[in-house]
């Protein structure tokens, strides 16, 4: 046997237009005589694949018909279906789960009919008659329903609401069997003979009968077609419940979610001094710094580091090259002259050079005397060498214990004209330049750059992570202080109130589509059955008090009518 082939249900065809189960030229009498001509006899087709020819005529009569072909003729659609899906494999869970999705189209399709019915608008048996001959706009394939939701579900507690809703409905039809009785003896009793009351009684329940029977059509008509007669404009909600959806979304979106409505309601709420009295607290202020550090840190574990030190090396390095630096460097040195700050840098390097210079004196000498020409004799070189080197320690020394040394005034010469030249030379800055641009591109550097993120990050977790840390510490004391503050001052106040009204306010203009779909999508998404049903439970035994009313009003006002007609004939 060949396996069945499942497709994708298109959507309604066009039979007149020689659509999926039509022959061209075959007018159709009804849907179901449309589909049967899809399904192949007996001896020619599958069960698969007399299943498939089922589900793509899409209605149960010609389901049943269908599958009735293999299994025991027309008349035994049920027993046909289990049959045909027992031997097409259709067992067990996934059985079911696909018997699912077949009854779920099926119950699309029906909508579908009843969706034409209500297009006639009026032409009653007319339009029903002339239901098979589909337009081209019938043709158009619907688009694909939104999967129910699980949480709309019918459950035990609408279940249980139901059955009161029943005992409602058997109150109120009892109501209208009693007046119907009541109309009875009343009329017997008026034939009979009987003058007066039996004509007042009989006006008032019949005007009663009327009451009750147009408030029984008119619930009736908001969950189902009475009687099962497809009228005009009921089964209101399962066939409206799209439009209704979409309605109430635009209401939400005009009446709640405009500028005015919401600038008016977060006004009210004061939340500038609420918040500010709320963050003053100690406590709130310890759940807000943790609540922060926890997501500081879970912010920073899952950014990855080669990601972000990319970043960070990328900027710093371009905000390097972009930035000239030897102005900076100028005008900083200048200062640092000006101050005589770096005097201290000239005496630790006179310390050292001396101390060297003691630490290294044969090495200075076998230097100078490397450096003598060959003819000269060498203790003539060694005398040299021991003069040099004993001028250069009084030098040093000299220059290390005299502030005023005439060598530290060149020194700070040297560097003013070097800080005027880094600032106004055009040359020297250029050189300065092209020294930071090959620094910045040596791998050492890039890699000094990169590292960077690595200890701050570091450094960023560790004082989250420490609640005596000098970070939460300070973020503790700022938000106290910010909420003593935002509690008693009320210029703060209205600036922060104003910051989030803006924010609402743009939020809620420019998604308020995107807002109200969501109520427009959820609706449509809902099974049009379970909702009728759902809503149903939650207000039909209202709704039956509407049909006791009905009748009692209806009694009361045609016992006012008779008598007035009365009275007035007679």
């Amino acid at each position: 046997m060949e396996p069945m082939k499942r497709t994708e249900r298109p959507g309604r065809e066009d039979p007149a237009a020689g659509g999926p189960g039509h022959a061209p030229g075959a007018p159709a009498e009804n849907g179901q005589a449309t589909r049967a001509s899809a399904v192949p006899s007996a001896g020619a087709a599958s069960a698969g694949e007399r299943l498939a020819a089922a589900a793509r005529g899409g209605g149960v009569d010609g389901d049943a018909q269908a599958l009735g072909h293999g299994s025991g003729g027309p008349g035994d659609g049920g027993s046909g279906r289990e049959e045909a899906l027992g031997r097409t494999g259709y067992s067990g869970g996934d059985g079911r789960d696909r018997q699912d999705r077949q009854d779920r189209e099926d119950r699309e399709d029906r909508e579908d009919r009843r969706d034409g019915d209500d297009g006639d608008d009026g032409d009653g048996a007319a339009g029903a008659e002339h239901r098979p001959a589909a337009t081209a706009e019938a043709g158009r394939a619907r688009p694909p329903r939104p999967a129910t939701l699980a949480s709309f579900a019918y459950t035990e507690a609408d279940e249980e609401k139901r059955r009161g809703v029943r005992r409602m409905k058997a109150t109120a039809t009892g109501l209208l069997l009693l007046v119907a009785l009541i109309f009875t003896l009343a009329t017997w009793a008026r034939n009979s003979g009987i003058e007066g009351w039996p004509g007042y009684v009989a006006a008032a329940a019949e005007a009663g009968m009327v009451g009750a029977l147009a408030d029984w059509f008119a619930v009736t008509a908001l969950f189902r077609h009475p009687l099962g007669i497809p009228i005009p404009h009921t089964a209101i909600i399962p066939n409206k419940k799209d439009q209704l959806g979409a309605s109430l979304g635009n209401f939400v979106g005009e009446n709640f979610l405009s500028e005015d409505v919401v600038r008016a309601r977060l006004r009210g709420l004061s939340l500038g001094g609420r918040l500010g009295a709320w963050l003053a607290e100690p406590a709130h202020a310890d759940r807000v710094t943790a609540e922060l550090s926890t997501a500081l840190r879970g912010a920073l574990a899952v950014l990855r580091d080669s990601d972000v030190q990319a970043v960070v090396g990328e900027a710093i390095t371009r905000r390097a090259e972009t930035a000239e630096i030897a102005p900076g460097i100028g005008k900083t040195l200048d200062k640092i002259v000006a101050d005589g700050a770096h005097h201290r840098a000239v005496d630790l390097i006179c310390a050292r050079a001396h101390n060297w210079l003691v630490t290294h004196g044969d090495s200075v000498i076998d230097a100078i005397q490397g450096g003598a020409p060959g003819w000269t004799p060498r203790f003539v070189d060694r005398k040299v060498g021991e003069r040099v080197y004993k001028e250069l320690i009084r030098f040093v020394t000299e220059m290390r214990d005299a502030p005023n040394h005439p060598a530290r005034a060149a020194i700070d010469r040297f560097l003013a004209d070097f800080a005027s030249d880094l600032q106004a030379d055009t040359d020297t800055r250029t050189r300065v330049e092209r020294m930071k641009s090959d620094m910045l591109s040596r791998p050492e550097v890039q890699d000094i750059i990169a590292s960077a993120w690595s200890s701050v990050r570091t450094m960023i977790i560790s004082a989250a992570e420490d609640e005596r840390s000098e970070l939460r510490l300070r973020a503790r004391a700022s938000l106290m202080s910010l909420g003593a503050r935002l509690a008693t001052d009320g210029r703060l106040q209205r600036k922060l109130e104003g910051w989030i009204e803006n924010t609402a306010v743009y939020v809620v203009t420019t998604y308020r589509e995107e807002i109200t779909s969501l109520i427009s999508d959820t609706v449509a998404s809902w099974d049009a059955e379970h909702t009728s049903r759902k809503i149903e439970a939650h207000i039909g035994r209202d709704l039956q008090f509407i049909r006791i009313n009905g009748t009692v009003v209806g009694a009361l006002a045609g016992l006012l009518i008779y008598t007035v007609v009365h009275a007035l004939g007679g």
